[in-house]
């Protein structure tokens, strides 16, 4: 099992280019199943979650012809339209081929999702909302069973804000029957991605980018080409990086415009920026000041970025407080943050951080995605070497994180 190990106290210099979103580039390989023509992509992120994903798609027939960051997907001959434990285990995203074999196909068979163990996140807003569009479901041995010859349009209004529950049901609904409202649907920039490539397929989608979207079902959709969207979770984790180490990096190949709350709290930090479209020069010569905030859905601040951005306030000059409202066991990072000198102290839901002057490495193990990142920058702030345990969590979220790391100026190595 590979491990990292970093050397800290060394300041950041030169350029980063982000890859494509993760959590974009995921259900947009899944409207491959949509149609039998090819969808083009460009600027897929080299993940091992897409590296699985494409596996899951390629087992149910789905041609994937991939060249670097480019995918070409045929969904002219999808001969199985079940997902199997042994590849739906380890990511949650693989329930997104549900919603597209129902709608396409009439039926589908998917494992219940694993991925990182960070909270209950349900699948049940998805069942409700195929049910409403007319599907029958049974969950039996571990896997949903869903069968409706023609799915027909339904208002739907999920209990709470879902990501993935959003894009499923979007995707079903392009090829319902008539007319879907989907109500208290999620805002993220990576559902209004998808939802673009739908409308280039053929798709008729109204409300993008708001909580409120009306569907017009399509007899059929077409291929397309799209560009993924910039990762706005890698860029804002770079740029606590640097708030972190100090110095004076070049974002590049992002977008600016999705991720303002991030960025506030950033300059709160102290991090000097000089933003423009798609590019960001950050700069940082201080000791970072403490921020306190609150993780909620879009365009609030972003779960994904709770764990990075506590990384720098373990090391600011103050107290701070952060409040995880999204997921329910997503401090499991503080024990090994407090392993390398942290404060940090939890009630419930609520994490209340001293600053403390400096860190000092040790053994660490990783526990998500995100708490990944969060060690790679605490690491990298602290005195002496961390050796980070179970990487395989950065590599599903992460394209080649230590060697971007490595190009400007951190000491980074991964040990095999």
């Amino acid at each position: 099992m590979d491990k990292l190990q970093i050397v800290g106290g060394k300041r950041l210099n030169g350029d980063i280019k982000i890859s494509g979103a993760k959590n974009a580039a995921l259900p947009i390989l899944c409207a491959g199943l949509l149609t039998a023509g090819d969808l083009e992509l460009s600027n897929v992120p080299r993940l091992h979650d897409v590296k699985t994903m494409l596996k899951l798609l390629e087992q149910t027939g789905l041609t994937v012809d991939q060249d670097d960051e480019r995918v070409t997907l045929n969904g002219s001959r999808i001969d199985k339209l079940e997902a199997p434990y042994e590849l739906v285990k380890t990511m949650r995203a693989s329930i997104l081929v549900l919603g597209p074999l129902l709608a396409r196909f009439g039926e589908a068979k998917v494992s219940l999702p694993g991925g990182c163990a960070i909270g209950s996140r349900p699948v049940d807003q998805h069942i409700m909302g195929l049910r409403a569009l007319g599907a029958e479901i049974s969950i039996e041995g571990g896997y949903i069973h869903a069968k409706c010859k023609n799915l027909k349009g339904a208002r739907i209004r999920t209990e709470m804000i879902t990501v993935t529950g959003t894009e499923n049901l979007l995707m079903a609904a392009t090829l319902a029957e008539g007319e879907t409202v989907l109500e208290n649907a999620a805002r993220e920039p990576e559902v209004t991605d998808l939802a673009n490539l739908l409308v280039a397929m053929g798709a008729k989608i109204d409300g993008i980018g708001t909580d409120r979207l009306v569907i017009q079902g399509v007899a059929e959709l077409h291929g397309a080409k799209h560009a993924v969207i910039s990762d706005r979770i890698e860029a804002a984790t770079f740029l606590c990086a640097v708030a972190a180490t100090g110095g004076d990096i070049n974002i590049t190949n992002t977008r600016t415009d999705i991720f303002d709350v991030a960025l506030d709290k950033l300059r709160e930090l102290g991090l000097q920026m000089t933003v423009s479209e798609n590019a960001i020069r950050a700069q940082m010569n201080s000791r970072p000041h403490p921020v306190s905030f609150r993780t909620t859905e879009y365009p609030g601040f972003p779960t994904d970025m709770q764990a990075q951005f506590m990384a720098v306030n373990i090391i600011a000059g103050g107290a701070s407080r952060v409040t995880e409202t999204i997921f329910e066991n997503r401090f499991m990072h503080v024990q090994e943050m407090n392993r390398l000198g942290a404060m940090i102290q939890t009630d419930g839901n609520t994490a209340f951080i001293k600053g403390v002057d400096r860190l000092v490495g040790a053994p660490v193990m990783a526990t998500d995605l995100r708490a990944s990142a969060s060690l790679v920058i605490a690491a990298m702030a602290a005195e002496g070497t961390t050796v980070i345990d179970r990487i395989y969590h950065l590599d599903r979220g992460y394209d080649r994180m230590e060697a971007k790391l490595s190009a400007v100026g951190a000491d980074v190595v991964r040990i095999k």
